[in-house]
């Protein structure tokens, strides 16, 4: 009888496990995040050199992103 008891409660502690991992987490997208803004000098010192890859013209040394590489000059061959 006893097994019975032990069973009832394991099963019983297992649903309630269940329960509190299935619940939601409240998440932070509620409050607005604010990006982080790079100071110059982290923004110099970041500065990619000529033929890295690149997205626009502020990631490079040349301040020149043709084709998302950093160039020398504006004409690339």
């Amino acid at each position: 009888m006893w097994h019975l008891k032990l069973f009832a409660l394991l099963m019983i502690y297992l649903l309630l496990l269940g329960q509190v991992d299935g619940s939601p987490i409240p998440e932070l997208s509620s409050t607005k995040r604010r990006l982080r803004r790079m100071t110059p000098f982290w923004r110099g010192v970041s500065l990619r050199p000529i033929g890295a890859s690149c997205r626009d013209d502020s990631e490079c040394v040349t301040r020149l992103c043709r084709k998302r590489r950093c160039s020398l000059s504006v004409a690339q061959e």
